[in-house]
């Protein structure tokens, strides 16, 4: 008899494979939860994969859920997922094989509440202030009155119909418009890109570089605003070189991009207002500052005019300002007359005074000293030269017996040193003879001073020299008495005469005989 425990029992459980398992478990699942709804907060997100999918999970405070994102879904999201963001996530359940997980599949992901989305923009906002995006130091004033404008905004839409216009009607200027997406997938890209673009442009290239940038959008909800909270572009706009101006939405909508832009305008047509000035205005405050301007010269100029009629009217006429110095020039020419016959008188005086002390005796006293210094130098030459030769022919003959046994070099020596001292005494003639020269030519040219200097010349004209008795000459008429002796030199000798009473001429005085020495007439000084 066969035990119980020794036969093999059959039962009526299926059995089944891990693959055939794992497959019924996915297929179970997957009808089970083709279309749900979950709400959770994203953990472990870290960006796309580099294959586009994006993994991450879903958790709230009790449980975990792995998520997945396939590529082509990723690039169909209203905006992108955050770490630590509170999610609706749209989709199905599955799982993997592999690994016995189980994971949803998310068609599409929205935030959970407009609660969740204003947390995280102030928590971006804190972020991005701590960093000094936000800060106003860092913002630029916009240009007075831009040349080019750079509008980024949609093409199709209403705001750049606004704008153009706007901007026709205050002041036409050219605008550049970089056509982008404001909404949907692909937006922030397109914004970052157009605001990078412009600020690559360089002056003076084929597309002009703008002055200022508007960032524009129409009105809409906090998803479809999104994209304007985005950090790549709330930095793009900090970075912009270009001074920015933020456009989006309405009065009431504010975005992260408003607080990084210089300027934030409440709407796109505010944008343009703010972007250039009223030409009409401009026009006629030009018009106004020109009037001021010319009536401001025109009362500067009647006050200057009135200040030099008062001035001129202080200032003396010509006449005045001439009469003194008149007076002075017709005293000085009336004066002129007399000054030159006084300097005349004076100069004929210096020059008689002076005349007066050149006496011929005195130069031929002059010229005999001179003549005896010079024949006294020459007489001491002939005599120093004398001596040296005759110390030097004792000296030579007192060594030619030593010379005649001296060698040839010391007879050269000898012979050499005779005819130096026969050149010198060449040089001391030729010296003597010069020194004669000199001093000739020097008495000759005194000789010729004291010609033209002497009374004797003015003689030769004509003239003559009245002495009295005592043989001083007679230099006024008052000085002459009737009956006084006196003496008349001529250029050839002396007369005597006595002077007559009232122009009276004396009896004629006998001849007196020359007395001995008296020369008759001036010889030759030399």
């Amino acid at each position: 008899m066969t035990s119980f425990f020794d036969s093999e029992s059959p039962s009526n459980v299926a059995e089944y494979s891990v693959s055939e398992l794992s497959g019924s478990i996915k297929r179970t699942i997957e009808q089970t939860f083709e279309h749900v709804r979950v709400r959770g907060e994203i953990s472990g997100y870290r960006g796309p994969h580099s294959s586009g999918h994006a993994y991450f999970a879903l958790k709230d405070d009790r449980a975990r859920i792995d998520a997945v994102v396939w590529k082509t879904t990723f690039a169909r999201l209203k905006f992108r997922p955050e770490e630590g963001m509170e999610v609706i996530a749209i989709g199905r359940v599955t799982t993997f094989p592999g690994s016995s997980k189980y994971q949803i599949v998310i068609d599409s992901l929205e935030p959970a509440g407009a609660g969740a989305l204003m947390a995280l923009i102030e928590e971006r906002k804190r972020k991005l202030a701590a960093e000094g995006l936000f800060d106003a130091g860092r913002k630029r004033p916009l240009p007075f009155m831009p040349r080019v404008i750079g509008v980024v905004t949609s093409p199709t839409g209403a705001v750049i119909r606004d704008i153009l216009h706007r901007i026709a009607d205050r002041f036409p200027v050219h605008v550049i418009v970089w056509p982008v997406r404001v909404q949907g997938d692909g937006a922030c890209e397109e914004i970052v890109a157009a605001i990078e673009g412009f600020n690559a442009l360089q002056p003076g290239g084929p597309i002009p570089r703008p002055d200022v940038l508007i960032v524009a959008r129409g009105g809409g909800s906090l998803e479809d605003l999104w994209c304007f909270n985005d950090e790549a572009m709330v930095r793009a706009a900090a970075a912009s070189a270009i001074p920015l101006i933020s456009a989006v939405g309405h009065e009431t909508d504010w975005t992260l991009i408003d607080h990084a832009a210089d300027q934030r305008a409440p709407t796109p047509t505010g944008a343009a207002e703010m972007a250039v000035p009223v030409k009409a205005d401009l026009e006629a405050q030009l018009a106004s500052l020109a009037a001021r301007l010319k009536g401001a010269a025109a009362r500067q100029m009647d006050n200057r005019r009135q200040t030099l009629r008062s001035l001129a009217r202080a200032l003396p006429s010509l006449d005045q300002l001439l009469a003194l110095p008149r007076r002075r020039f017709d005293e000085a020419a009336a004066g002129l007359g007399r000054g030159l016959q006084m300097n005349t008188a004076n100069k004929r005086r210096s020059f008689e005074r002076n005349a007066a002390h050149l006496r011929p005796e005195l130069l031929t006293a002059r010229i005999v000293d001179r003549r005896q210094r010079v024949l006294d130098a020459v007489n001491r030459a002939e005599r120093i030269i004398e001596r040296k030769l005759q110390r030097g022919a004792q000296r030579i003959s007192s060594a030619d017996a030593s010379l005649r046994v001296l060698p040839s070099r010391l007879i050269g020596q000898v012979h050499r040193a005779s005819d130096r001292v026969s050149s010198l005494s060449r040089r001391g003639d030729a010296a003597v003879a010069a020194d004669l020269r000199r001093m000739k030519s020097a008495l000759t040219a005194q000789d010729r001073v004291l010609q033209s200097l002497s009374y004797h010349s003015v003689l030769q004209r004509g003239f003559a020299l009245v002495r009295d008795g005592a043989g001083e000459p007679v230099k006024q008429a008052a000085a002459v008495y009737p009956g006084m002796a006196l003496s008349l030199e001529f250029a050839d000798g002396r007369v005597a005469a006595v002077a007559g009473e009232d122009g009276t001429p004396p009896q004629s005085p006998k001849k007196r005989p020359a007395r001995s020495g008296e020369p008759t007439k001036q010889g030759s000084l030399f």
